[in-house]
């Protein structure tokens, strides 16, 4: 580690830093000025406002644009030795163009190691306190009707509902179909299926009950059954926000529970998932392509570094938006949907390299 080294990563590292806390301060004058009306009018405490709310919030907005920030912190430094003609004078002290980003590496792996503990552990906790500051006071109580849900209950039970009102806990056209080496052996509907909060469990209305045993079949029915099932209420008034709350234990879990039920959001969970180690990694990606942007000194100056830069990373988040859309509703897979982009970008930023000045 020579004084180069050092006098790079204190530059990227406090341009970062420095820029991360400008843009969340005024981020935070924003969002309290849009939402000053709800805390008013849902007396919400300033107590609460502080450090349940814009408490977690600050880290994960740090974490959320922490790639954005780097290669704009790239860029903006490293565009700035450029002008100053410090890129040329390292060069041209025998320095080679890939010992130059050894600097630029160490600074993005701390970044980058930060972001991943944060997206794995901390950040997680930080989020469950600030989505329920959000369901408290800002949010309007979910209050809908979830339409054909279909879960698996157990290996070889599964449930059907029309439709579900989270209001009333009422489920309407409930079926239950068991099977047993690939055959059925029961099954049981009803006009009306409600969660009994008292007894924590569910109720049933104008029931039937159908058992199979080789070619012999009994019927049954009735005007009410209590039972239970693995399925609670709160299954179907979770937002897919929600996961964000989950650290990444707590994350492979839910999906492995949401996977067996057949949950036809198990996308949404997946691409939370990948997303946590896929965004620290494009730290990496983000920094080559602005060390290869930004180390050439031209007429336009870090005007118009930055302003290919932020084409760049824009363009990267798009493509990264797209993808993730397919994954959650054309059925893409969720880990190609995520990696796609930052391999696409690694290449990018190995052809941008190759042309850099030596």
């Amino acid at each position: 580690m020579k004084k180069i080294d050092l006098y790079i990563i204190r530059k990227f590292l406090g341009t970062f830093f420095l820029s991360i806390a400008l843009i969340i301060s005024i981020v935070i004058v924003f969002d309290i000025s849009e939402k000053l009306e709800d805390f008013i009018s849902k007396e919400a405490p300033i107590k609460a406002i502080v450090f349940d709310y814009y408490l977690n919030f600050i880290p994960y907005f740090v974490n959320l644009f922490a790639p954005l920030f780097t290669f704009i912190s790239v860029i903006f430094f490293t565009s700035k030795m450029a002008s100053n003609t410090e890129i040329v004078a390292i060069l041209g002290s025998g320095v080679s163009f890939k010992r130059l980003l050894f600097p630029y590496m160490i600074a993005a792996s701390v970044i980058a190691s930060l972001s991943l503990y944060l997206n794995f552990y901390v950040i997680p906790k930080a989020n469950a306190r600030r989505l329920k500051f959000e369901e408290d006071y800002i949010r309007v109580k979910m209050q809908f009707t979830r339409q054909n849900a279909h879960i698996q209950d157990s290996p070889n039970t599964y449930l059907y509902f029309e439709s579900y009102n989270t209001f009333d806990n009422i489920g309407y056209k409930f079926t239950l179909e068991k099977f047993e080496n690939k055959k059925m052996i029961y099954k049981m509907g009803s006009d009306f299926i409600r969660w009994d909060s008292t007894h924590k469990r569910w109720s049933l209305e104008n029931y039937w009950l159908r058992s199979f045993n080789g070619l012999n079949e009994t019927l049954k029915t009735g005007a009410k059954l209590d039972t239970l099932f693995n399925v609670k209420p709160k299954e179907f008034s979770k937002r897919t926000t929600d996961v964000k709350a989950y650290d990444i234990d707590e994350l492979n879990e839910y999906i492995k529970e949401e996977t067996l039920k057949g949950s036809d959001i198990v996308p949404f969970y997946l691409v939370e998932k990948y997303q946590r180690s896929s965004m620290p990694f494009a730290t990496f990606i983000l920094t080559l392509i602005g060390v290869a942007i930004s180390s050439r000194k031209v007429r336009g100056g870090i005007g118009m570094h930055i302003g290919f830069g932020l084409a760049v990373s824009f363009s990267y988040l798009m493509f990264l938006q797209i993808f993730t859309t397919f994954a959650y509703y054309a059925g893409f897979p969720p880990f190609a949907a995520v990696w796609i982009p930052n391999a696409m970008y690694l290449i990018i930023s190995l052809i941008l390299l190759r042309m850099a000045p030596k």
